[in-house]
């Protein structure tokens, strides 16, 4: 019984915590997206974001051509394995 005691205690000591801080304003940056995005200028959506977004499109299609190009080698390897 004495340990429910403490487990009750500290459900209290959370909840109090949790609904007694003080909320930080967080600024809605949604509006400021939308109109970036929807934007005409031409650019792709997929580029839209920035510098993050163009690194990351070129990484991906860097890793996709490498690995398509070492799928191609396998088969090929494969295709006409070594005479020993």
């Amino acid at each position: 019984m004495n340990s429910y005691r403490h487990l009750f205690a500290l459900q209290q000591v959370a909840r109090r915590t949790f609904t007694s801080s003080a909320r930080r304003q967080v600024d809605n940056k949604v509006p400021q997206k939308q109109k970036a995005f929807q934007e005409d200028n031409g650019m792709p959506v997929h580029l839209k974001g920035g510098t993050v977004d163009a690194l990351l499109y070129r990484t991906t299609m860097t890793l996709t051509v490498l690995g398509a190009a070492y799928v191609v080698y396998e088969l090929v390897k494969a295709a006409f394995p070594q005479k020993k």
